[in-house]
């Protein structure tokens, strides 16, 4: 699966991102564009919540039209994934963390421990729980995707009935064991020792 980059932030000295916010089954969406991507997504309580409300001057439908459409077109079921060129700061293990991310098939999930395998650092759970939590562009990275080790729903950015949402949108199994495929196959059972089964 071939996905648009993410970016590095634009050196230029002017980096206040063009805005706009679009309707969604969600609530308004803030849509915020850097030089090069898509460097935010909002949904409504954060935006209000900002110590530094956005420049009107710096609204532009355009810039975010197409990030728009692709939306529309996802809430739609008509469009996966998203393909939108992104742009913003992260450390390695973030930009890591969020790659892998977007790499979750619609309609699935994981759990953290097994997004933790996948990027070669299974014990270090908490970290990746963290890079998570920090996604700046919901949805387009798609982090509520990810769920407690029995799949119940954790902590979402836009609260958990959004997350359930957006789960039920793709097609999702919810309260049940993750239906994505394991990232590693099972440890044979050592000679001599007779295999039980977990449950």
């Amino acid at each position: 699966m071939m996905l648009s980059t993410i970016s590095p932030p634009s050196p230029r000295t002017d980096r206040t991102p063009r805005w706009d916010v679009v309707a969604s089954p969600l609530g308004p969406l803030t849509l915020l564009h850097g030089a090069r991507g898509l460097v935010g997504l909002r949904f409504a309580e954060h935006s209000i919540a900002l110590a530094s409300p956005l420049d009107p001057a710096r609204r532009d439908p355009d810039a975010v039209a197409p990030a728009a459409a692709q939306l529309a077109a996802y809430f739609a079921g008509q469009r996966e994934p998203l393909d939108v060129e992104l742009e913003f700061d992260g450390t390695d293990f973030q930009r890591e963390v969020w790659a892998a991310l977007r790499m979750i098939p619609r309609g699935t999930t994981i759990t953290y421990a097994e997004l933790a395998d996948r990027v070669g650092r299974p014990h270090a759970v908490r970290a990746v729980g963290a890079a998570v939590g920090r996604t700046p562009v919901a949805i387009v990275i798609p982090c509520h995707r990810v769920v407690g080790s029995d799949g119940s729903l954790t902590g979402y950015v836009g609260g958990l009935a959004r997350k359930r949402a957006l789960l039920e949108l793709e097609g999702a199994k919810i309260g049940a064991r993750p239906v994505g495929p394991p990232s590693r196959p099972p440890r044979p059972s050592s000679p001599g020792r007779r295999a039980t089964a977990s449950g």
